[in-house]
């Protein structure tokens, strides 16, 4: 039986590796988040149950794997879906937004259920999927330097903050990027709060109506990007540091908890990688086999994050756009650059990829279907012409 000293030493570093988990999740995607709400036409009001239910969803998933399965397994929502959702949601309704969250969300829990998780990625060449991601990813790569202009002190001292974070502390670059615009924010008096922080914001149910177009335009792609961009590096995560955990269990109870909460705002809930690799390290505990303990810390984090995820929402809606686009597009610089490194990788896939590219970087809507829908097509199509006497 363990003393309660050593206990306590085995239990404050993966307390802290928990907590700066959480922390690194919300600070690097929460902007973006809520871009993906403002264009869904969620009220400023009902931004906060959103983050309340994806807290919620977060802690339960993160604390019932890593107790179920006694290994170090995050989940997170979706950043490059978000992503993809604030740059696809033009014309659609919050009714229809709900519904393209519980169509992708019933495809996940179809690809645990089925085990056909590996076998699909595996019809999609990933630099076709990379390049549609990289082009969802570029207006907020534009975004993030668009608003220097406008508010250059702003944007400079978050950018210098950056910049010198990545090169001293890249693991907190962007809490310090967010730190460091906060306070200018505070300094020049441009944090506007109506309400009080620490105000409680539950969720509120929203009836899904389907709309075909939205679907194959925007559902289809959230899908595509979910598990290309976040459950399947987040496997991968697990595979690298020794752990085997069950693939199509962790891939459908995932899915089922998002699907529950897609009315809720609960969009996705997926297998994180860079904030899971963060419960992973030697530093958390010597023992691998001891390492669960920092996400379930995190998971106990998420649920306390998610009780006052109206504090999360009223604050980003009362600071600058400026301060979002920028945040946003510094969190994803990242997942760009690799996206289009991988895209553009490989020779014979290369055309095919950036036809994607562009095509989805173009913002194009045909038939009431949205861009990343036909960068796809087109990147196929582009990729089954070309390599057709491969093929042969």
């Amino acid at each position: 039986m363990l003393s309660v000293p050593h206990a306590r030493q085995i239990a404050f570093p993966a307390a802290i590796a928990g907590f700066i988990a959480t922390l690194i999740g919300y600070a690097s995607s929460a902007a973006i988040i809520y871009q993906a709400a403002a264009a869904a036409g969620v009220s400023a009001d009902e931004i906060g149950g959103w983050f309340t239910a994806l807290g919620l969803a977060m802690g339960i998933s993160s604390l019932g794997f890593s107790l179920w399965y006694r290994q170090p397994i995050l989940t997170a929502w979706s950043t490059p879906g978000a992503a993809m959702l604030a740059t696809s949601l033009d014309g659609v309704t919050l009714s229809q937004t709900v519904g393209i969250f519980i169509f992708t969300n019933l495809l996940i829990v179809l690809c645990g259920i089925t085990g056909l998780f590996a076998r699909l990625m595996k019809v999609i060449p990933q630099a076709i999927t990379a390049a549609m991601l990289a082009g969802i990813l570029l207006r907020f790569g534009l975004q993030a330097f668009g608003a220097l202009p406008t508010a250059l002190l702003l944007c400079g001292i978050m950018c210098v903050s950056w910049l010198l974070a990545r090169r001293l502390l890249p693991r907190y670059a962007i809490i310090i990027t967010l730190l460091a615009g906060l306070l200018v924010t505070l300094a020049r008096g441009d944090l506007h709060l109506a309400q009080p922080l620490l105000t409680l914001r539950w969720p509120s149910f929203t009836m899904p109506s389907f709309s075909l177009s939205a679907l194959l335009g925007t559902g289809l792609p959230f899908f595509l990007v979910t598990m290309a961009s976040q459950n399947a590096p987040g496997i991968a995560t697990l595979q690298a540091h020794g752990y085997n955990a069950p693939v199509s269990p962790l891939i459908g109870w995932s899915g089922m908890i998002a699907l529950l909460l897609s009315p809720f705002g609960g969009f996705s809930v997926c297998l994180a990688a860079i904030t899971a690799a963060i419960c992973m390290g030697e530093e958390v505990h010597p023992d691998r086999t001891k390492r669960w303990l920092a996400s379930a810390c995190a998971g106990i984090f998420y649920l306390l994050a998610g009780l006052f995820g109206g504090a999360v929402g009223l604050l980003l809606t009362a600071l600058p756009m400026a301060l979002i686009h920028i945040l946003a597009g510094l969190a994803l610089l990242n997942t760009l650059t690799s996206s289009i490194q991988r895209a553009l990788h490989q020779e014979e896939t290369r055309d095919a990829a950036m036809v994607t590219f562009l095509v989805t970087a173009s913002g194009i809507s045909l038939a009431g279907t949205g861009a990343p829908f036909w960068g796809l097509l087109t990147g196929m199509l582009v990729w089954l012409i070309l390599s057709a006497h491969r093929l042969r």
